[in-house]
């Protein structure tokens, strides 16, 4: 027990050091092409946290920092209960797949912009979902927290409609208005929002299943 407790805590130390090292090169990169283009560093900011991808590896690296404290806390007892790390995950999963499937024949990225890329789309989803899988506690989900789990992406869609209405800028092509129109875009998200469901019902049943084993 003592060995596999050592073990869960260094991989879920070096997994909350990728993912906040992810993030801080990113948002370098960002600070540094606004700096460049003389551009406003709070509008980057904003900018950066524009991006699903960015807000689900931040929760996602809150939760493996949480993991990691000894201090107990309100804001570390809620984000490691099972439902929320578990919608955290499902997040997480979103964002690697749509990447992959919609997103990265897009554009090929190179050096320090190709590791934040690596680390925030292929590698912390992949770490977090060991990390789920292995040590989440099991057994305690249910369909309802599904609906919970959706609050997040709809949430983040209607900003970024609102965002974008106002700035006329998407962070993502297949939600971008002024190219492809609302009900296009409405179709897509509808589309997305389904395929986030699916996940989240895998990982409902994938609970259940490992609650048996365990």
């Amino acid at each position: 027990m003592a060995i596999q407790s050592v073990a869960r805590r260094r991989f879920v130390a070096v997994a909350a050091i990728l993912g906040w090292a992810g993030l801080s090169i990113q948002m370098y990169l960002i600070f540094h092409s606004r700096w460049t283009l003389a551009a406003s560093l709070l509008g980057g900011l904003v900018s950066f946290f524009s991006y699903f991808t960015v807000l689900s590896n931040t929760l996602v690296a809150t939760v493996l920092t949480c993991e990691l404290t000894a201090r107990e806390s309100a804001a570390r007892r809620w984000f490691l209960q099972p439902w929320v790390s578990s919608g955290i995950a499902v997040s997480i999963a979103v964002v690697g797949l749509v990447y992959s499937l919609l997103l990265r024949h897009l554009w090929h990225p190179e050096g320090w912009q190709w590791l934040a890329d690596e680390l925030l789309h292929d590698v912390m989803p992949l770490l977090f979902l060991v990390y789920w899988w292995c040590w989440v506690r099991k057994g305690t989900l249910r369909l309802r927290h599904i609906a919970l789990w959706m609050i997040y992406p709809l949430v983040y869609f209607a900003y970024s409609m609102l965002r974008g209405h106002l700035l006329a800028t998407y962070p993502y092509p297949f939600i971008d208005v002024g190219k492809l129109g609302y009900p296009q875009v409405f179709v897509n998200a509808a589309g997305l929002l389904a395929g986030f469901v699916l996940i989240g019902l895998i990982a409902v049943g994938l609970d259940r299943h490992r609650s048996r084993d365990l």
